[in-house]
């Protein structure tokens, strides 16, 4: 998005009071549009790739679907999408989920209206940020993380595919290598990205580069 030009931003939630409550907010912003709406997460994605917003406000919970796989399915499209996920509820679960599926903030619906609109300002921007209330939580349980090598935990195809990852291969181009289709090709990452407990790509390539760092070392000393 070019500095001189409004954020475009999609509005999702299942409950049309409040989506058209967001929708008249963000519209009263000379730097923000509204480009479309969504109550279900099939419309929200769908709406992303045809759209293509710069933030997506995004409920976590949507009655066909969970707004974290939403978000994990709109950032496994388009990681320059911008995710914040707005919820009634301080669910430790969530916030974490959110975070692992690429969401750069997460924030209560009984905040005031000027804070939603200077979060959506925030995250437009490249920053992160988390409600107050649920970042103790958060950084509580990043810290009990575990410590075991995650690569034990993926499939051989699984860690095929992240091998594929680390080598820069998009999905098409994976789904070439292993026989599978693009979809699921897809979803493998996303169970990928899941268990190592990071939302890009490059973090997981970037996991790869450390872990052969390490056995080189192991090897050579």
């Amino acid at each position: 998005m070019k500095a001189d030009q409004p954020l475009n931003v999609l509005i999702v939630d299942d409950h049309e009071i409040v989506r058209k409550g967001l929708v008249m907010l963000i519209s009263r912003q000379e730097d923000m549009r509204v480009v479309g709406e969504a109550g279900t997460a099939a419309e929200a994605v769908q709406q992303a790739r045809d759209l293509t917003p710069d933030v997506v406000v995004l409920d976590v919970r949507l009655p066909d679907e969970s707004g974290i796989e939403a978000c994990r399915d709109m950032r496994a499209e388009n990681s320059d999408i911008k995710v914040l996920m707005l919820t009634s509820y301080s669910d430790e679960e969530a916030v974490m989920g959110s975070i692992m599926a690429g969401a750069s903030g997460y924030l209560l619906k009984e905040i005031r209206s000027q804070e939603i609109v200077e979060a959506i300002r925030r995250v437009g921007a490249g920053q992160s940020l988390l409600d107050p209330s649920v970042t103790a939580a958060v950084l509580e349980r990043i810290r009990r993380g575990k410590e075991d090598d995650p690569w034990s935990d993926l499939t051989s195809q699984e860690q095929r595919i992240l091998e594929l990852i680390a080598e820069g291969k998009t999905n098409k181009e994976i789904s070439e290598v292993v026989n599978l289709s693009d979809k699921t090709v897809k979803n493998y990452v996303s169970n990928i990205l899941g268990k190592l407990e990071v939302s890009r790509r490059s973090q997981a390539a970037a996991f790869v580069a450390e872990r052969r760092a390490r056995s080189g070392f192991r090897e050579g000393s």
